[in-house]
């Protein structure tokens, strides 16, 4: 289902040759239909009726997000921004959309979310290998993710199998 709606909703974001400002656009918006399709497939031990995502750091592609919507469930998603070293952020965040940080800002932030329950979503660059479940692969064809499966398994947090198996799929060369 997952890969069926990605497949469908990321090519239309690119459909016309727009302009500088509307690529940007067209890539928030496939940036937060990715995000959203994530977030659907993941299940917290305590389910919240809504969804808290947290966008921490400076970002490329939450226009779109800081909005805040609806899952495809009804549930609604809250979106706040806070900084990485907000003092309680494990517990104001089921998820956490991350941007560009420094080293220590990431460490620190990781720190402070190990041991509960919270789904993070970093927005680019090589992040994976650091504490974040999802890595965002932005392109000019598509978005795509990589996971980092020792991540998830750490986090408290359950990713339906078909998640991680779209995972695999390559982004097309350009």
């Amino acid at each position: 289902m997952l890969l069926v709606v990605l497949c469908v909703l990321t090519p239309l974001a690119y459909a016309q040759a727009p302009s500088p400002s509307g690529i940007a656009d067209q890539r928030a918006s496939a940036v937060t239909q990715v995000v959203l399709g994530i977030l659907s497939y993941a299940r917290w031990p305590v389910e919240p009726a809504q969804l808290r995502l947290c966008i921490v750091g400076p970002t490329q592609y939450t226009d779109d997000l800081v909005r805040g919507t609806t899952q495809a469930t009804g549930r609604p998603v809250v979106v706040q921004r806070l900084l990485a070293d907000h003092p309680d952020i494990a517990n104001a965040c089921d998820a956490v959309y991350i941007g560009k940080l420094t080293g220590d800002e990431r460490s620190r932030l990781f720190a402070s979310l190990t041991g509960h329950p919270v789904l993070s979503i970093s927005e680019g660059g090589d992040q994976c290998t650091v504490g974040s479940l999802f890595c965002l692969r932005v392109g000019d064809e598509q978005v795509s993710f990589e996971v980092n499966l020792d991540s998830v398994a750490r986090s408290g947090v359950r990713i339906h199998p078909s998640v991680l198996q779209l995972s695999r799929r390559r982004a097309p060369e350009s």
